[in-house]
């Protein structure tokens, strides 16, 4: 069976974009930061199943946490960007997308000492109308991009985009890994992690990604967030009802659950299944 790559977006509860109109940018200093507490979770799980993992990480939160990046790279995991401030790919213009990648690369590589290969767009927002990221993501040095997900949801997807990895410039352009899709009656349905897996329950989950592999005989991208597993963040007043079911859903149950993932499936870093591994 092929060997499936997890992965982790290294954000906090108060920088997800639902929450954007709710939270300013300029006040997430003053919001107490659950970080620390999430990934030393997230790091005692992988340890104890043997798996190594891929960490989309912020330039916001490397800044202010250089010790808890290291301790990523030191237990043997991939470190990658998730650009600097959060903001979605489709938002930017092509001159901010480029300061925003470069300076959240080149920082991560400061903090680690390791060469970041990887980039996921927040909230998977590279699509049809910003295709052209990925040839500024090349051009700052960036070998692939897990940004695009083949789906239809109202705040992002690209329902057209390939289910598995391609190069949308040819073959000498960078590799795009689109999060994991099943393919039922023509329509692309999500497989990949998220708010999906915290909804859906466990047996449902790991069908569709047994059939991924089994019957596409392709590996799987999975992802979580580290707020996933912390049913005590702190709750956000005012927000949309939408909104709060969908961040909120069944968090008590997401550590339980990914201990059962984690030991159900082979895992490995985005880098060593599509680029090689490392010598």
């Amino acid at each position: 069976m092929p060997c499936n790559a997890m992965t982790i977006d290294v954000e906090d509860y108060f920088q997800v974009s639902a929450f954007a109109k709710y939270i300013l940018r300029a006040d997430w200093s003053t919001l107490p930061c659950r970080i620390e507490r999430n990934i030393d979770i997230i790091l005692s799980l992988l340890s104890e199943h043997k798996v190594k993992a891929t960490f989309f990480t912020l330039g916001w939160i490397a800044e202010r946490y250089p010790a808890m990046v290291r301790q990523i790279t030191d237990n043997g995991h991939e470190l990658a960007s998730h650009g600097y401030h959060h903001h979605r790919a489709n938002e930017q213009t092509a001159c901010e997308f480029k300061e925003d990648v470069g300076s959240s690369k080149m920082l991560l590589e400061d903090i680690s000492g390791q060469k970041i290969s990887g980039y996921r767009a927040p909230s998977f927002s590279i699509g049809a109308e910003n295709l052209w990221a990925l040839d500024v993501l090349q051009d700052e040095g960036y070998e692939y991009s897990s940004s695009i997900y083949p789906i239809r949801h109202d705040h992002y997807g690209m329902p057209e985009a390939p289910r598995f990895g391609f190069r949308p410039s040819g073959t000498e352009g960078i590799l795009e890994i689109p999060a994991t899709t099943t393919l039922f009656f023509g329509r692309n349905f999500p497989a990949a992690g998220g708010g999906y897996f915290r909804l859906m329950p466990y047996p449902l989950s790991r069908w569709l990604m047994r059939r991924v592999n089994a019957v596409d005989g392709e590996s799987c991208i999975f992802y979580f967030h580290p707020w996933e597993l912390d049913p005590g963040q702190p709750r956000q007043p005012g927000i949309g009802l939408k909104t709060r079911f969908r961040h909120y859903i069944n968090l008590s149950q997401m550590e339980v659950k990914i201990a059962a993932l984690l030991a159900d499936f082979h895992w490995d870093r985005m880098d060593n299944i599509f680029l090689g591994p490392k010598s």
